[in-house]
């Protein structure tokens, strides 16, 4: 049941990045600099997201002092396929051209990235490199997710102008919520999988899992 939740965390994450393209408002700057890499250097969005994933695991095993956490490249490579799949689906179906429709479109994205990303956390199972990157910091710095996911967020939105990346008001907006938001769910995402744990049985699996993720708010 845990992967269960691990694996619709993933989608919708990946359903509100592909909002946040959309929205042509700007994305986060992480996103911002795949779909500058995809339009400038080729292959798609999803390809860039296991591609940097790689570069990203490199740098978490060195910051952490620990062998890389390969598991993180399997969640990645579900995001990017799921990232493309939801851009396909989508690329016809939700085209804003005002700029109400814009913002709509935009603040959907941002409260479902917010969701998936809290959601499939949770399950301590393989979290994307860039996530595992946030844990990393906020565990060094000794803070909260709201500083260690906009200290990472500002850099990555320097790479992406540098690139050339879809950065806009969105952009912006994403550095100032994005920790909010994953603050904000991550906390009623842990009651949500606890009642399902237990109602299916295999809550004392995941108190166990819990030790790891209790630093997360």
């Amino acid at each position: 049941m845990k992967y269960v939740f691990f694996v619709t965390g993933i989608f919708i994450l990946s359903l509100g990045i592909s909002f946040t393209i959309q929205s042509d408002l700007g994305t986060s700057p992480f996103d911002a600099l795949l779909v500058g890499l995809s339009t400038n250097v080729g292959l798609t969005v999803g390809s860039w997201e296991i591609i940097m994933a790689l570069i990203l695991i490199c740098c978490n095993s060195l910051l952490k002092r620990h062998r890389p956490e390969v598991l993180g490249l399997l969640t990645a490579f579900v995001t990017g396929i799921a990232i493309d799949m939801w851009l396909f689906l989508l690329r016809d179906l939700i085209i804003p051209e005002l700029w109400y429709s814009k913002v709509a479109c935009f603040g959907m994205g941002l409260v479902v990235v917010g969701l998936g990303t809290a959601t499939y956390l949770q399950t301590n199972f393989a979290p994307i490199p860039v996530d595992r990157l946030t844990i990393i910091i906020q565990e060094l710095t000794r803070t909260n997710l709201f500083f260690s996911r906009t200290l990472i967020y500002l850099i990555f939105l320097i790479i992406a102008l540098i690139l050339n990346g879809p950065v806009g008001i969105g952009t912006l907006l994403t550095v100032c919520l994005g920790g909010l938001m994953l603050n904000f769910f991550m906390p009623l995402t842990r009651k949500a999988l606890d009642r399902i744990l237990i109602h299916s049985g295999t809550s004392p699996n995941h108190d166990k899992d819990k030790k790891h993720t209790t630093n997360l708010s």
